[in-house]
């Protein structure tokens, strides 16, 4: 993978984030409304959009997949410092980068739609800032570990 697709993957997973925050839905649920065509497209088109503001390129998403609002407050339920969405969408980046095979759209899916994705955003747990290679462990073998 080139550098500017690690950049491109980078600028998406923060979108989710983002938008995931923006709408007070799971992570899980924003990329629900992804297809992988889609996926494929918004990587595309990342190296143009970042020169948006996530506000515009957001909304626009949000009411293209008629992303509905949640009631989940990750931001407003921390206890402690709320890590931005580009330290959020790092955190990401670097778990599908060290999972993905041959599908990154399909890897993308799998890795906002695990159990993995729940404990990144609960930012009361340590998770998010635990070692990368923690987090992809605990993410191939389905569960935290101990």
């Amino acid at each position: 993978m080139t550098e500017q697709e690690k950049d491109n993957l980078f600028y998406f997973c923060t979108l989710i984030e983002y938008i995931a925050r923006k709408t007070k839905n799971t992570r899980r649920d924003v990329i629900s409304h992804f297809s992988k065509k889609m996926i494929e497209r918004q990587l595309r088109l990342a190296e143009v959009n970042h020169c948006l503001s996530f506000e515009q390129v957001s909304d626009e998403l949000i009411e293209e997949l008629s992303i509905i609002g949640g009631d989940l407050d990750s931001v407003g339920e921390c206890k402690y410092s709320v890590p931005s969405e580009s330290s959020i969408g790092r955190v990401y980046q670097t778990l599908i980068l060290s999972s993905v095979k041959d599908d990154l759209p399909q890897t993308i899916i799998d890795v906002f739609s695990s159990f993995i994705s729940d404990e990144i955003s609960n930012f009361n747990s340590n998770v998010y800032y635990s070692n990368p290679s923690y987090i992809f462990c605990s993410y191939e073998e389905g569960k935290l570990l101990a």
